[in-house]
Formats: structure tokens, C-alpha cells, sequence
């Protein structure tokens, strides 16, 4: 499908998202030989008004679509004039020194858009022109694709939402599931064959992925089966449980992953999301799904700030990386075979598993943060760009150097050719800025910031790159449909 008018490119840009934008900024990357829409990412507009902000949004905008090559864009801020006017006058300029050309900038609001480039009253009269998403044949193409939208950001929040319904049942399959591991750690504490006491939970909750992942890809869940997912939930703190997991991450069962992951972030308590939670962000990623992705992170960091998995994937997803660089270069067998290599060079324990405190005699209940070994876990790789979101999916499987590598059970960025993959909260004010400097995160996903100490906030960004979230080639939601935007006409 191409798409060439200014009102067809407002039709498709919710279904790139996945919503319906609201006091956002929308920028879409255009490139390759057809003039696709390889890139969609968006900005939560600085209420009030802030240059610096705005300014930091431009910069970030030309540098994610430098790094990609990209050398055409489309800017669409949704809200009043006065919130979009200030970064248009700033992200102009800022894309044309970068070398982008800027096919247009859109204002929309209530149900009619305005041009910053056009001043013809004929194209573009000073009242704005009329449109409706909904009813352009591009919307609803894409909507018989699969590409459904939702209300506003806050609706996807809500699809991870805790369920309270099993809330209690859930609590009480959980310490039952803590006393199975404690058990089994003091057993190991007592058997002189063991010198890693964790081992057994270990290999008990690697079995247990495996079965799990299995009963989803055969169309089966888990959310009746509180004791289960409680199990899941405990064992995944193990870093060995967790990267085992990764590794099973094939592309091909995409959606039976994302709703394993999610059923586990919606009933397990906080303490035990993260690694759920990350795992969730990462099969979203892969899919080119960065809104789901940007809301994963959300939660895994809400959940412990320090987790270097969602951490290592919010830089990734800031930095605009694509699919193409979620790949698994390790399997199950060879990160199994990596923790061993470690246990035998006597590198003590690599895995750390939240148990009940219970017997005195026994291993103690050690901390849940199982995933500090990686070098992602400094406080350099934690650097700020608080609260910004950015959900990406690019378009492009292959090409690009910068590729997300699973390292002796550790969380590591391979960075080839200068690639450098900046901190990026993918759809999440879950980031925070250290060093007190302050903290701005995002509220439920509602767009709203809070103003840390510090003496400005930076703006909050989510992208998504390229093309589809599971359609042709698993790029960005945006070329799923195979979008090129030509010259606008209105």
C-alpha cells in the first residue's frame, strides 16, 4: 500500500504506534529505493513548554534517524499550538543541519491538521483542513491486516495491569513456591556433592521453562495454574533460569512467548516481575512491537531500577535499534554450558534465587537482583535520559552492527563500528537519573511527568521501528504495511 497524502499518512500513523497519539510528537523516517516508512517514534510534548526539552527531543530525533541512514522525515505533533509550535521551530532546523530533509511538519487537533511548511491557503487554509483517521482506506487496510489500535497509550499500560482478581491466590502459590526452593537450597546445603547450592533450583526451574514454553506454543496457558506460574516467577530469578528462557526466544513462536511472559507479569507480585518482564520486553522488540516492548521495560524497572536486562534493552530500543539486532546467538545447550564453565572455573555463584528465609541451618534467603554480573549493571550504562519513551520496531532484519549478545550469562552490548546504543526507556518513565540530578518518569503510561530535584527534565520518547510486529520479516509496525509516502498532496 502507498500511502502519498497528508490525511493517509494521519490514518496510518496510530496503527505504527499501536494507539491513538495525544500531546505527542510523531517522527517518521523515510528511506530506501521505494520511499518506505522504515522508522515511527514518538515524543511526549513538554507541558509546559520547555527550549531545552525541545531541543533535546530534535537532537535525539536527527541522531536515531542519522544512525539509521535515513534521510527523510515527517513530523506530526498532536495538541494545541502552543505545545507543538515551540519543537517544530527547534526540530526543523535541527533535521535540515543533520542532513534530513523534511517532507513535512503536521499540527493535529481536533479532527484537523495544519501544515508548518505549506502556506498556501488554498492547500492549506489558516482554519486547518478536516479529516478523519478512521474512514481513510488506509486505515482500514491496515486494520484487516491485524494492525488494531487502542484508544490511547494508557490502554496498552492496562493490558499488563496486575491481575488483582488472583491477587491472593497468587500470594499464597508464591510461598509455597519460595518454601519449594528453600527446601531444595537446604537440602544442596547439606549434601557435600553440591558446590553450588543453587543448582538444583536451577536445573528444577530450567525444566520448568521448557515445559511452559512448550504448553504455549501448543496454544496452552498457565493462568489456572497459580502454583506454576508462582514456580516460574521464583525460578526466573535465577539468572540461569532466566537466560535459559532467552535463549528459547525463536522469532517464529513470537506471539506464544509474549503471551506466556505476559501472563506472567500481570499475576506474579512486583518483586518477581522484572525478569518476566524483561523477557516480554525483548520478544516484543523482536516482533518490531516497541509500544509493548517500551511498556514491558515500564514495568520491569518500576520493579527494581537496577535490573541490567531491561536496562540493556532500554538502550538498545533509545538508541533505535531494530529487530534485527534481537538475535539469540546462544542456545539453551550453550548457555547452560557457560554457567558450567564458570562454576567449574570456580567463579562461585551465578545464579540467585529469592527463597524463604525458613531454616536457620539452611542457605539463608539471598537478594532477588540475580542479574548485577553484567557489565550493564554500572552505573555509566544506567545514565539518564529520565523518563523519556521510545518505542521503535525498524523495518530492517539485517545490516545493522549493533547486536544484543547473550555473554556467559551476563547482559552484554556489542558495540561494532562505533554503534553506540544509548539509554533508551522504551515507552518508559521508568528510567532514573542518578547522581541527583533528577528524576522524571512517566505515570501508568498516562503521558504524565513528575519533576524530580533536578533542573530540568528530559523529554520522554517512545518509537517504533519499521515495519510490522510480526508481518512480513517481523520489522516495525510502520512497513508492515508496506508504507511510502511519496510527495505529500493534499
Amino acid at each position: 500500500m502507498r500511502v502519498g497524502s497528508a490525511d493517509a499518512i494521519l490514518a496510518v500513523v496510530p496503527h505504527l504506534l499501536g494507539f491513538h497519539p495525544a500531546e505527542s510528537l510523531v517522527v517518521l523516517g523515510v528511506g530506501g529505493p521505494h520511499s518506505r516508512i522504515r522508522l515511527a517514534f514518538r515524543y511526549d510534548l513538554p507541558d509546559p513548554p520547555e527550549e531545552g526539552l525541545a531541543t533535546d527531543i530534535a537532537s535525539h530525533a536527527a541522531t536515531v534517524l542519522g544512525r539509521q541512514h535515513l534521510t527523510l522525515a515527517i513530523a506530526i505533533g498532536y495538541g494545541s499550538g502552543r505545545q507543538v509550535t515551540p519543537v517544530a521551530d527547534v526540530l526543523i532546523p535541527a533535521l535540515r543541519e543533520a542532513g534530513i530533509g523534511v517532507q513535512d511538519v503536521l499540527r493535529v487537533a481536533d479532527g484537523r491538521y495544519w501544515s508548518y511548511l505549506c502556506d498556501d491557503p488554498g492547500c492549506c487554509p489558516p482554519e486547518g483542513v478536516p479529516f478523519d483517521p478512521a474512514r481513510h482506506p488506509a486505515a482500514a487496510t491496515l486494520a484487516a491486516a491485524g494492525l488494531t489500535v487502542l484508544g490511547n497509550r494508557a490502554e496498552l499500560v492496562a493490558t499488563l495491569a496486575p491481575a488483582v482478581e488472583s491477587a491472593k491466590q497468587m500470594s499464597e502459590a508464591v510461598e509455597r513456591a519460595q518454601d519449594r526452593a528453600t527446601r531444595m537450597l537446604t537440602d544442596a546445603f547439606a549434601d557435600p556433592r553440591y558446590g553450588d547450592v543453587y543448582q538444583p533450583v536451577a536445573d528444577a526451574g530450567r525444566r520448568s521453562v521448557r515445559l511452559a514454553v512448550t504448553r504455549y506454543r501448543r496454544g496452552g496457558r498457565l493462568t489456572s495454574h497459580h502454583d506454576e506460574l508462582a514456580w516460574l516467577g521464583v525460578a526466573l530469578t535465577d539468572m540461569r533460569v532466566r537466560d535459559d528462557a532467552w535463549a528459547r526466544m525463536d522469532p517464529e513462536y513470537n506471539a506464544d512467548h509474549q503471551r506466556l511472559w505476559v501472563d506472567l507479569v500481570r499475576h506474579l507480585p512486583p518483586e518477581y516481575v522484572p525478569a518476566p518482564a524483561a523477557l516480554l520486553a525483548f520478544t516484543a522488540w523482536q516482533a518490531g512491537d516497541g509500544a509493548l516492548a517500551s511498556v514491558a521495560i515500564e514495568r520491569a524497572l518500576d520493579a527494581d531500577p537496577d535490573y541490567s536486562m531491561a536496562q540493556l534493552i532500554a538502550d538498545a530500543l533509545h538508541a533505535g535499534l531494530p529487530p534485527s539486532a534481537a538475535r539469540l546467538p546462544m542456545t539453551p545447550k550453550q548457555v547452560a554450558a557457560s554457567y558450567a564453565r564458570l562454576r567449574s572455573a570456580g567463579a562461585g555463584r551465578v545464579g540467585v534465587v529469592r527463597a524463604r528465609k525458613a531454616n536457620p541451618t539452611g542457605p539463608g534467603e539471598p537478594s532477588a537482583r540475580a542479574n548485577q554480573a553484567g557489565p550493564t549493571g554500572s552505573s555509566q550504562a544506567r545514565t539518564a535520559r529520565a523518563g523519556q519513551d521510545r518505542e521503535t520496531g525498524t523495518g530492517r532484519r539485517g545490516g545493522d552492527p549493533s547486536t544484543v549478545r547473550q555473554s556467559s550469562g551476563a547482559e552484554a552490548t556489542r558495540r561494532d563500528g562505533g554503534a553506540e546504543a544509548t539509554r533508551r526507556d522504551g515507552g518508559t518513565g521508568a528510567t532514573r537519573r542518578n547522581g541527583g540530578t533528577g528524576a522524571t518518569r512517566r505515570d501508568g503510561g498516562t503521558g504524565a511527568a513528575r519533576r524530580g530535584s533536578g533542573p530540568r527534565r528530559t523529554p520522554k520518547r517512545d518509537s517504533r521501528n519499521g515495519t510490522g510486529r510480526s508481518g512480513t520479516g517481523g520489522a516495525g509496525r510502520s512497513g508492515r504495511a508496506g508504507a511510502g509516502p511519496g510527495q505529500l498532496r493534499r
